[in-house]
């Protein structure tokens, strides 16, 4: 075998049905679609939205979000292809050693880390921001010690700022999750998909209730003039805007990870990815709408967008509803990027490429249970110790990376193995593909040269992890 040795759909198919690492098989499209909301709706729509609406784009938001989503719906068909074609854990790890061979897999498993390990312990930093300022409403103040590092301070209810020893409530959610995951895949999937009621039951009523206090004067002009700058409104700030929320959408590609796990993946995974990046589209579009039609969007660039428009509203109990939704929001994306997370280290034991150890699948829960345990130490030390800054901007390269491999690995199918049987084909090969991976890359592009140092960092760090290990244990 070499690095660019490729292992044929069959053999990938085959390794999967072998004994000790078989995984069971029991989510249909309604509990994927459900993965997929539980992981793109979080905190940042109630946040980014008022900030991009007031920086860049004016009340024209709405067409910013569709620009967004058309970009990421240029590489969810590419994932709905694969994913059909190859139904079995991994996600873009499993289709570049289909496509691409073991080195490019290797490079693109190690990269996913960025995406859904270092991606659930930023989450749980903010989740323990809400969770506490939540406390302290109900006049619960616990000691700061215990709910900040020593990197990362803490808000006070006297508003200042204080550093602690540890982050606890950030290690506490991701033990919780971890454990729920290690249980069973359907009982993760039930709790996802109450969370995913829970916060969209509350946008939902924001956008009901919203409408009633729509002042038409606020849409006016629905495109606001450029500044002449480039991206502060008019036509170049849609699309600024558009660039910033494309990282609201991320999180339908983790639906492919579970796709050894679906009853059905040729079906249900492509409606998995594609139907929640739809419905959190619309729902998106309308909150946008609502939120610019209540507040004037030059008072959008506040902390608390949502909260500045409630209160131009009776309801002041929305707001209560809203800090609910935010945490249940963010417990959701925690799961699914955790259970995304812990597919692709079992996938890469699987191929001796890490310890077999990560490999090994619970005699009576049928899911990889030291690898839950291992990302419940990594994500929750991260979250535990580690500065939100540090971690944030890691998780966008590396999930833009992985939309580029998965875009490429479409087109080097379709020109390697024509004939194979898909089940789900993306529409105008090569035009999609390729339209997929330059938008990533621009994005890439713009996320500044600190990233790039840590996203090369980090990859020598993992090659040098493959030659030393990966190579001798394949």
């Amino acid at each position: 075998m070499g690095y660019w040795t490729r292992k044929t759909i069959a053999e990938l198919e085959a390794q999967s049905l072998e004994g000790h690492h078989q995984l069971k098989r029991t989510l249909g499209s309604f509990d994927l679609v459900m993965l997929g909301i539980g992981c793109i709706i979080g905190a940042g729509l109630f946040s980014i939205t008022g900030i991009a609406a007031a920086e860049h784009a004016g009340p024209a938001i709405v067409i910013a979000f569709i620009i967004a989503a058309i970009g990421c719906a240029l590489a969810g068909l590419c994932y709905g292809e694969l994913a059909a074609m190859i139904p079995i854990a991994g996600s873009a790890y499993t289709y570049a050693y289909a496509t691409m061979g073991e080195l490019a897999a290797w490079i693109i498993g190690w990269d996913l880390m960025l995406e859904y390990a270092i991606g659930a312990s930023t989450v749980s930093i903010s989740w323990s921001a809400y969770f506490v300022a939540f406390l302290q409403e109900f006049g619960i103040n616990l000691p700061s010690a215990i709910l900040a590092s020593p990197w990362q301070p803490v808000s006070l209810p006297d508003g200042t700022f204080e550093y602690g020893y540890i982050n606890l409530p950030a290690l506490a959610i991701v033990s919780l999750i971890s454990f729920i995951l290690i249980v069973g895949i359907k009982e993760s999937a039930l709790f996802n998909a109450l969370m995913v009621i829970v916060k969209v039951s509350v946008v939902i009523i924001f956008i009901g209730v919203g409408f009633l206090y729509i002042n038409t004067d606020n849409y006016v002009p629905f495109l606001p003039p450029n500044t002449g700058h480039f991206g502060e409104f008019g036509w170049s700030g849609v699309l600024r805007a558009a660039g910033i929320l494309f990282f609201a959408y991320i999180g339908f590609d983790a639906v492919s990870t579970a796709a050894q796990e679906a009853k059905e993946p040729q079906k249900s995974v492509p409606i998995g990815m594609l139907g929640s990046l739809a419905i959190s589209t619309v729902l998106y579009i309308l909150f946008g709408l609502v939120l610019t039609g209540i507040v004037p969007y030059q008072e959008l660039n506040v902390a608390a967008p949502v909260a500045h428009a409630i209160n131009k509203t009776p309801y002041a109990w929305l707001q209560g509803l809203i800090e609910i939704a935010i945490l249940a929001g963010l417990t959701s994306v925690i799961l699914v990027l955790l259970l995304g997370q812990s597919r692709i280290l079992f996938s890469m034991a699987r191929d001796g490429l890490l310890p077999k150890v990560f490999s090994r699948v619970h005699p009576r829960y049928h899911t990889p249970w030291i690898s839950n345990l291992f990302l419940m130490c990594f994500a929750g030390l991260f979250g535990a110790f580690a500065p939100i800054w540090a971690v944030g901007s890691m998780t966008s390269i590396g999930t833009l990376l992985a939309f580029v491999i998965v875009c490429l690995g479409v087109l080097i199918l379709r020109y390697k193995e024509p004939n194979l049987p898909r089940a789900f084909k993306t529409p105008w090969v090569p035009y999609v593909p390729i339209a997929g991976i330059l938008v990533c890359l621009g994005l890439m592009a713009a996320l500044g040269i600190e990233t790039w140092i840590r996203l090369i960092v980090w990859l020598v760090i993992g090659l040098i992890i493959y030659f030393y290990y990966g190579r001798f244990h394949r």
